[in-house]
This record gives structure tokens, sequence and C-alpha cells, in this order.
């Protein structure tokens, strides 16, 4: 995978909050990582996957290959709100990878998906830096045959579009291409003022 040069790339100030959707391996956490490597300074990852078999293992081990020195990991399978909050002074950029996974946690420990998702949406408020969030869309397939895969589905809509109206920004992830669907003014992509 190719890091940027920083020492020929050009820097730029993200938006407060960054919201990155699209499927699964569509490139969400890639085109993550690459607006967080575009600052100066510093990078928080949080991880929220817990590596639960082997196949999850060497995914998170490829993540972290990727990641050039600049960037710090914790795994916070959790506790979200609370790492975000408390990442930290001197970041340039914080990545949260992935909403989705989260949601799994929090339902396999039978936590308030609701209330959680409040706290997090403020948390996102207070960060010390802008932040990243990788989501995954799981609404645009086929409909669930069991009921916990669809009041998952539900859950992660509801999550995804609560995170959504709180950023500054957010971009669909199609085939590795982003669509803004949302820009730092707040305007949708493609209306008039």
């Amino acid at each position: 995978m190719r890091h940027m040069d920083e020492s020929t790339s050009p820097r730029r100030v993200l938006p407060g909050l960054t919201l990155v959707l699209g499927g699964a391996e569509s490139g969400k956490s890639v085109h993550g990582e690459h607006l967080a490597e575009s600052t100066a300074g510093p990078l928080l990852y949080i991880a929220t996957a817990e590596a639960g078999d082997g196949e999850m293992a060497d995914r998170i081990a490829r993540h972290r290959a990727r990641r050039g020195s600049r960037w710090r990991t914790v795994e916070v399978p959790l506790a979200l709100a609370d790492a975000i909050e408390n990442a930290g002074d001197g970041l340039t950029a914080i990545l949260v990878d992935c909403l989705t996974l989260w949601l799994a946690n929090l339902m396999g420990a039978e936590r308030d998906s609701a209330v959680a998702a409040d706290d997090l949406v403020r948390a996102l408020g207070r960060a010390p830096a802008p932040v990243i969030v990788v989501s995954n869309e799981v609404g645009l397939g086929i409909v669930p045959e069991n009921a916990l895969a669809r009041r998952f589905r539900e859950v992660a809509g509801r999550l995804n579009r609560h995170v959504a109206a709180a950023a500054d920004r957010v971009d669909f992830l199609a085939a590795g291409i982003p669509l803004a669907l949302k820009s730092p003014t707040g305007q949708l992509e493609g209306q008039g003022p």
C-alpha cells in the first residue's frame, strides 16, 4: 500500500467530523487513512475490531501494516466516546474504524445502542482533533432472513444517519471511488446555495 510522501505532499485542514461510508471492501478504511495522512502531525487510529478468529486477526494485521509511523493505535471495542474525548492533545486527525464493528460489540454486550450513539455524537463534537469515522452501509442489499440481522441493519442505519447529521463531510465509497454526499459547508453535493 502506498503512503503519502510527507516531504512533498500538500497538507490540508480537515473539517471537524468526516463520515466515510461504503460496502464491504469498498476502500473505506484506505480513504479514511489518506484523508488523515493529508494533514501534518501525529495521527490516532481508534480500532473497534477484536480478533475473534484467525481471519479477523489477519485483517487487523494487514490494516496495521499499511499505516506508517505517524500513527498511534488504540483498541476500543466498547468505550468509543471516552476514547475520542481522551485522545490527547497535539493530534492532527483521529480515525475511528469502524462504527459497524463497534455497534456489533455493543449489541453483543447488550448495551443500549441509542444511548451509546448519543454519547458518541457528543464526544465527536468535543474531540481534540478532526475525526474521520468509517462505517459500513449495510442497508443497500437484500433484507436479512433472521430477526437479529434485520435489527442490526436497522440500528446501523440509524447510527449512520445520526453521525451523518452531525458530520461536516460525508463520503460514500463505491468500488474504491469516493463520492461526496455532504460537503464541509453542510450542503449536499450538487445543490446550490
